[in-house]
């Protein structure tokens, strides 16, 4: 493979990291190597991934079950790992649309697993970049109906998106073409409780290539403004309707370093 579908193995690739903190087998020495500085920095590294998983989860049947939603925007999927999305939404209802996005050759390799649907529902697979919302609209459109309800998955990708390589925008342009009645759900990690160690996880990944915009909670809010925000409103993700299930235990005095959020377009 070359060129847009070449995996590159010289230097690590948040997705792939991400897979190795879940225990996954889908990355390489230098997403490890990488992966095991940062737990050097925070202990807490799989269960930051493990919990902002289980948010997904918990996220996406709330959705389907209270809110009626049956279309999906996941983008910055990631490796799949069971249960995905499509499985939590179709599980809800079985004739939920899911279209998975990402850039990643590697995410591209594991696609058939991504579109293991219900008969009755449909999943999908767009290869594109988060930073190119045009291009993800225009393919997603084909796919699901823009008339129609659509919640727009953000997890975990907006940290990598700086202010100044337009994160706010990014999210204004997805949210737009969606009709009244659609959500937006956020993950996103944070600096706010260990500084410190922020700058030096930074540092690690500027070097390797990967911006880092770790938000304060009040910046991550600034990304549900002008939506109705879902309770408990933008709260650490172990503290988002943890009653819906998939639980990560962490010990007592443990802060899991996360936000989230769930809002409704107007």
């Amino acid at each position: 493979m070359t060129g847009h579908d070449a995996i590159d193995t010289s230097r690590p690739h948040p997705a792939r990291m991400y897979d190795w903190f879940l225990g996954g087998k889908d990355n390489y020495p230098v997403d490890e190597e990488m992966a095991r500085q940062l737990l050097a920095l925070n202990p807490l590294g799989r269960e930051m991934a493990k919990c902002n998983r289980a948010f997904m989860h918990r996220a996406t049947r709330w959705l389907g079950a209270e809110a009626g939603v049956r279309q999906y925007l996941d983008i910055g999927t990631g490796i799949p790992t069971e249960p995905n999305l499509h499985q939590i939404a179709q599980e809800v209802a079985a004739d939920s649309r899911v279209v998975y996005t990402d850039n990643d050759p590697i995410v591209l390799r594991h696609a058939e697993a991504l579109l293991r649907s219900s008969a009755e529902g449909l999943t999908e697979y767009v290869q594109a970049d988060a930073r190119e919302p045009d291009e993800i609209v225009e393919q997603a459109g084909r796919i699901l109906d823009f008339k129609k309800p659509v919640a727009l998955s953000l997890i975990a990708l907006l940290h990598f998106v700086p202010d100044e390589d337009g994160a706010h925008e990014l999210v204004h342009k997805l949210l737009e073409p969606l009709p009244s009645g659609s959500y937006l759900v956020i993950s996103h990690t944070t600096g706010d409780f260990d500084p410190d160690n922020v700058e030096k996880a930074k540092e690690l990944y500027r070097a390797k290539g990967v911006p880092l915009a770790l938000r304060s909670r009040d910046e991550v809010a600034q990304f549900f403004d002008g939506l109705e925000m879902v309770e408990p409103g933008v709260s650490l993700v172990a503290d988002w309707r943890p009653e819906l299930g998939d639980v990560v235990p962490v010990p007592d005095d443990a802060v899991i370093a996360g936000y989230v959020g769930v809002a409704r377009k107007p």
